[in-house]
């Protein structure tokens, strides 16, 4: 298999996608925070000293997917179309849930893009909450699903 990364010496290099044709792109990225008790109480509740943790966490996922080309060395920059972050808490199971969805009409995906900004989502919740209790856990950190572009449609088995 040849990494398109890579040029003939092995040397890192930004794939050029100047022959590609412009497609609407779709990426849906989730990961989860695991989290007390008594913190998922707090959030619930908007009583985490540090404020809203989610609205805080919705508006940093947004702002990450669209700086992921200054964070992931290889990634094209974007003209984003639409981002959205979203949490689910399942508090009998113990996290919050997030889940990032990315929208371009481009030459490359957007899958990066959703999974920077779930990840950056879920940081900022701990980021939040750590003055409470810093025994929390991300993890499960995934893409869900990707459409356009050449290789179609992707959609992962759960």
């Amino acid at each position: 298999m040849k990494l398109s990364h890579l040029n003939e010496q092995g040397d890192a290099r930004m794939v050029s996608i100047d022959e590609k044709k412009a497609t609407k792109r779709v990426a849906l990225a989730k990961g989860k925070i695991y989290l007390s008790p008594e913190l998922l109480n707090l959030i619930t509740n908007h009583k985490v000293p540090k404020g809203d943790v989610l609205s805080v966490g919705r508006i940093a996922g947004i702002m990450a997917a669209k700086e992921t080309s200054h964070l992931i060395p290889m990634c094209h920059p974007l003209l984003i179309e639409g981002s959205s972050v979203t949490f689910e808490i399942i508090k009998d199971k113990g996290y919050v849930e997030a889940t990032c969805e990315v929208k371009v009409s481009g030459k490359t995906g957007v899958e990066m893009e959703a999974l920077t900004g779930v990840t950056v989502a879920l940081l900022v919740i701990y980021d939040m909450c750590k003055a409470v209790d810093k025994n929390m856990l991300i993890g499960d950190v995934r893409l869900i699903k990707k459409t356009g572009g050449k290789s179609g449609v992707y959609e992962r088995e759960e």
